[in-house]
């Protein structure tokens, strides 16, 4: 059977919703061509005719027209907000110029150098300001 054909029976097959999973992979990557994308909408218009559900004619481009203007919009706002709390940075992290005024520290009412494993696990424990002059 000719490669194109058995292609176009499946995403025929695909778009009936009853393509077995063994094909399903084949099929999607068809879909990546023009030609399947194609294939695609017409067999969904055949089932939308045999169905009687008239759908409106789109032009030529239409969808390269709409995924550009999609492509210009701003995005949400939450995506927004999202992608700029992920740019910022943590605050939770030393800068360089914290851990060197940790080193220079005097020693906590512990005994331990402020830098100090022992002193963080007690700053850990309870939180204390700490001014470095």
């Amino acid at each position: 059977m000719d490669t194109h054909k058995k292609i176009r029976e499946h995403i025929s097959t695909l778009s009936d919703g009853e393509l077995s999973s063994a094909d399903l992979e084949l099929a999607l990557a068809a879909l990546q061509s023009a030609d399947g994308q194609q294939a695609w909408n017409t067999y969904h218009r055949i089932g939308d005719v045999l169905r009687a559900q008239a759908t409106a004619e789109l032009s030529d481009g239409f969808a390269e027209r709409l995924a550009a203007r999609l492509a210009s919009e701003a995005p949400p706002l939450r995506r927004a907000a999202r992608a700029a709390a992920a740019a910022a940075p943590d605050k939770r992290r030393l800068d360089a110029g914290d851990a060197a005024g940790m080193a220079a520290a005097p020693r906590s009412a512990s005994g331990a150098d402020e830098g100090s494993v022992e002193a963080l696990a007690v700053t850990a424990a309870k939180p204390a300001i700490v001014s470095v002059s």
